[in-house]
């Protein structure tokens, strides 16, 4: 058997409650995919191998939220047996699109959806995997960006901290040299307390940003939320586009639940 400075470092990558969007993300970056695979064993990976080898792995990626009494318990087994755990996607690391539950009765929700709900064995909220577990880096984004993704794989490979932007997308903006959709057109947009990553992709043609990578390290709520209504929308408005893919993050659940305070 091959000693721990000799073998390859392991990686394992796993699904909770999501879309499997994040772990596509892996499989799409192909090329870097195949100079990862020579660098790694890909000891589990079931959306691209039904071949499973026990750990312990050097680093787990783990992509959706925690829904399920057997989710809570399969994440504290995936902790115990990975070196390092990075979370991946909004589901991972903000509860993700179905974090709406937190807000509503899920009990409800489940007898709308399904014929015999006493089958459905499942939680009343969604939470990230940092609400369970200690996690050492969260890679957000819905989907997360495949640069970064790689370079959080590539950092841990040679034991150093992932270099991953914390600014806000208004920066990416200035950095491809877009016209800021809000001074220019008066459109409602999240970029300025959005974390980059998404490379301001929606304000590129023309539309705000929705969010998707969740709040950026410096958020100014109090300052923010009246721009938002100065462009034309109502309490209800606000919520909405606050509670979309990171409903659950924080920042953006503080400044919803204080909008409906108003």
């Amino acid at each position: 058997m091959p000693s721990r400075a000799d073998r390859r470092p392991t990686l394992a990558v796993w699904k909770f409650a999501s879309c499997d969007g994040c772990q596509l993300t892996l499989l799409d970056c192909e090329d870097e995919l195949l100079a990862i695979a020579e660098q790694v064993e890909v000891s589990h990976f079931l959306e691209a191998s039904s071949a499973s080898l026990p750990g312990p792995y050097d680093l787990s990626l783990v992509e959706g939220s925690v829904t399920t009494p057997q989710d809570a318990e399969r994440i504290r087994h995936v902790r115990a047996v990975s070196r390092r755990l990075v979370t991946i996607g909004a589901c991972a690391t903000a509860g993700g699109v179905q974090a709406l539950r937190n807000y509503a009765d899920v009990a409800e929700f489940q007898a709308v959806v399904y014929a015999r709900p006493d089958y459905i064995d499942t939680l009343a909220t969604s939470t990230p995997i940092s609400a369970h577990v200690p996690v050492d880096f969260e890679l957000r984004g819905c989907p997360i960006d495949r640069r970064q993704l790689i370079e959080v794989i590539t950092a841990y490979l040679a034991g150093r901290t992932p270099d991953v932007p914390a600014h806000s997308v208004c920066f990416e903006c200035k950095q491809r040299g877009t016209v800021c959709v809000t001074v220019a057109h008066g459109t409602p947009c999240l970029g300025p307390v959005t974390h980059a990553g998404c490379g301001a992709l929606c304000p590129a043609y023309d539309r705000g940003c929705y969010g998707c990578f969740g709040p950026s390290n410096s958020t100014n709520f109090p300052s923010f939320i009246p721009l938002l209504r100065r462009d034309g929308m109502d309490t209800l408005d606000v919520v909405r586009v606050l509670r979309t893919f990171n409903t659950a993050a924080p920042e953006f659940d503080a400044a919803s639940r204080k909008e409906l305070e108003r």
